[in-house]
């Protein structure tokens, strides 16, 4: 067995359980937002939003160092691309590698945020989420996000990732008519619990798709605004690598 394997399987394990735990913390709080709350949607989106956003940042902060902490396939992708010619950044078979963990600790953190509150260990969603609107919704908080990550990384502001993203995605939950899922892998994951969190599987392509567009469009706004690598005036590079921080394929190997 080579030297490469056993550092590239932390980095999957990484990827997996980051998002194992970040479905659990969303699915989980929102089935507690319920017991807590039961006549009060607001109330029941704050806690689940307040509980969300800590949890990705704890998260990025555990994580990040060894795989980059993405914990999303739109991320993962966005980042290959970005930096597809370089030698050193992951490569096709790597990327595969995190979108196919990400969903599967997405898929495995949902089955255990119903095991942890007594339900089956999947109970398909049934709220419907395929009116346009909410399409528009997921298109706006993906981009934000991807706007958002790329610029710190193309300004050596990583290490500010697990504030910020935390920040931009419990504020996308009230500014967005989707409550921002922004994430396919979370979005498959998420139709496994028919809960506050719960999205039906027929809306799942639907979401996935402009969660895409979404993508899209942040890439074309991070080349349109930080078209090469810059550093910020009285601001230095991370000494730690932090949420989507690129994972070089040979030193990291």
């Amino acid at each position: 067995m080579s030297s490469r394997r056993p550092l590239q399987a932390r980095r999957l394990i990484a990827e997996y359980l980051g998002t194992l735990l970040l479905v659990t913390a969303v699915v989980g709080s929102g089935i507690t937002a319920v017991n807590l709350s039961p006549n009060d949607v607001g109330l029941q989106l704050l806690e689940n939003s307040v509980a969300t956003m800590l949890a990705l940042a704890v998260l990025i902060l555990t994580l990040g160092p060894v795989s980059g902490a993405h914990f999303n396939p739109v991320v993962t992708l966005a980042d290959w691309w970005l930096h597809r010619h370089d030698p050193d950044t992951i490569g096709v078979t790597e990327v595969a590698g995190y979108v196919g963990t990400q969903v599967l600790g997405a898929i495995s953190g949902a089955v255990l945020a119903n095991l942890m509150f007594g339900l089956p260990a999947v109970s398909w969603a049934t709220t419907t989420r395929t009116t346009p609107h909410l399409w528009i919704g997921e298109t706006v908080a993906t981009g934000g996000l991807i706007l958002l990550i790329f610029a710190l990384v193309r300004t050596h502001r990583t290490r500010y990732a697990p504030a910020a993203v935390g920040a931009y995605i419990g504020a996308a939950y009230w500014f967005t008519s989707s409550t921002s899922f922004a994430n396919p892998a979370v979005t498959i994951g998420r139709a496994f619990t028919d809960t506050f969190a719960g999205i039906s599987p027929p809306s799942v392509p639907g979401f996935i798709a402009f969660q895409l567009v979404g993508a899209a469009v942040g890439l074309a706004l991070v080349l349109v605004l930080y078209p090469r690598q810059t550093t910020v005036t009285g601001d230095t590079a991370p000494t730690e690598p932090a949420a989507t921080q690129r994972v070089p394929a040979r030193s990291r190997s």
